[in-house]
């Protein structure tokens, strides 16, 4: 988890992953009923593992990532930038693609785990999607932290009957979240 501290670490992770599976892998296997979806098998350094599916109409290939990692930071500058105009519908999918391209890289490497280790796996992945997802959303100049909200628990006539805690990853200011939503109806 330490080697993902900021965006450009997860690209450049990334892009070392799109590298190793051009050469690297024993096989890719094609889904039978839908054949955008691929496997990924490792080799015996990877034990042999097959990955979880990879949507192949989303996932970028090495000699795409590139490219599309740069339009992704465009495409973040364009959003933090409110007052101008919005990216366009291409745009768009450079930042999807390029958020499941990175995302599936992480996922795809703890596939090649032994299988002993698959919780721990599964864990450091929704750990680093969440840090992921904080440093876009942090990129954007909104504050966004990890946090725990108390959420009022009120009775049929609206009286406060308690609080309850709820752990977030994910905890964004109102006054943050009236400026996203000021800068999405002016455009």
């Amino acid at each position: 988890k330490k080697h993902f501290q900021t965006l450009q670490d997860y690209i450049n992770f990334c892009q070392k992953y799109l590298q190793f599976i051009e050469k690297g892998l024993q096989a890719r296997i094609v889904s039978q009923n839908e054949n955008h979806y691929q496997f990924y098998q490792y080799r015996d350094d990877g034990f042999y593992n097959i990955t979880r599916p990879v949507n192949t109409l989303l996932m970028y290939e090495e000699a795409i990532f590139e490219d599309a990692s740069v339009k992704f930071w465009q495409v973040l500058t364009q959003l933090r930038e409110r007052d101008k105009q919005l990216p366009n519908d291409q745009l768009r999918q450079v930042l999807v693609r390029t958020i499941y391209t990175i995302q599936q890289s992480i996922g795809a490497v703890l596939d090649a785990l032994p299988s002993g280790k698959s919780n721990q796996a599964r864990k450091i992945n929704g750990d680093l999607f969440e840090r992921l997802i904080r440093l876009i959303i942090s990129e954007l100049d909104v504050d966004c932290v990890a946090g725990t909200a108390q959420v009022p628990i009120k009775d049929d006539k609206g009286e406060i009957l308690f609080k309850t805690s709820y752990q977030h990853d994910l905890l964004i200011s109102k006054e943050d979240q009236l400026k996203i939503i000021g800068s999405v109806k002016t455009s």
